[in-house]
């Protein structure tokens, strides 16, 4: 893992929840469902612009969807596709990723 990128630990992140990162100069936002942690890069495919208003609240109030708080866009936490609001269809972009020891390891970082 000479590549990989320590994020977090997982008891860092609720169940449900979320936590936004600056990493390398690339914004980006880790969600938790159950023992599944995703991680996107922190930009809305309709503006391309922060999904939060707040820091680290990037689900509604379900806990359930990842929601832009701009506009309202709904995104699936396990794909990142857009299910609601104006980028229907689209996705986040994901990073790739991987829990290893309670541990949130990035496993590269696209450039960009």
């Amino acid at each position: 893992m000479s590549n990989a990128i320590a994020l977090c630990r997982l008891d860092e992140l609720e169940d449900p929840g979320s936590k936004g990162f600056e990493v390398r100069g690339q914004r980006l936002f880790a969600v938790r469902q159950g023992q599944q942690v995703y991680v996107y890069r922190n930009s809305c495919p309709h503006r391309g612009i922060p999904l939060e208003w707040v820091p680290d609240q990037f689900l509604d109030r379900s806990g359930r969807l990842i929601q832009c708080a701009s506009h309202g866009a709904l995104f699936l936490p396990e794909s990142g596709e857009c299910v609601a609001g104006p980028c229907s269809g689209a996705s986040l972009t994901p990073i790739p990723c991987r829990l290893a020891d309670g541990q949130l390891w990035l496993s590269a970082l696209p450039q960009g």
